[in-house]
């Protein structure tokens, strides 16, 4: 039975260098790899949450660019996920993962670069496909929105 349900709001980084995504392994579950980034704080700016995230994270301020995804998605336990995924722009000062800490590394397993055709399963499903095929960059917002048969689907927002 769901409890009290609520509302979840997390802002993640894109950050890419030629050609490679950065993603993170949770403690929790290695199992997968996600965007680096977390919670928006009550009263907080929308971008000055994902410069705190990604300091307090890897260690670097990133410079925030567009919006490129939102994402939609509820739990069993009765949340329902909002996820904003923005570009960072300075994903060269990233390259070096051993380097990167922040006072939060703790929560984080592994920071890894990938490459379109490796075999790491990144969540959400409809964006680890966008970054496979070359389509995470583009002119538009994307929306992702997972259903609770575990289907994604992806359109655009005009």
């Amino acid at each position: 039975m769901i409890g009290e349900k609520k509302i979840s709001i997390k802002i993640r980084a894109v950050i890419l260098y030629e050609g490679k995504l950065l993603v993170v392994r949770h403690p929790h579950d290695t199992s997968f790899a996600a965007l680096p980034g977390g919670h928006l704080e009550w009263g907080e700016d929308i971008k000055a949450c994902l410069f705190r995230e990604i300091i307090e994270e890897l260690g670097l301020e990133p410079e925030i660019g567009r919006l490129l995804y939102i994402n939609n998605f509820a739990q069993d336990d009765g949340t329902q996920y909002v996820e904003m995924f923005s570009e960072v722009l300075n994903g060269g000062d990233y390259v070096e993962t051993k380097n990167l800490t922040g006072s939060h590394s703790h929560e984080i397993a592994e920071i890894v670069w990938i490459k379109t055709a490796d075999d790491i399963r990144v969540l959400p499903v409809a964006f680890g496909e966008d970054f496979r095929k070359g389509r995470v960059i583009s002119s538009e917002v994307r929306y992702i929105y997972e259903s609770k048969g575990g289907q994604n689907t992806s359109i655009r927002i005009f």
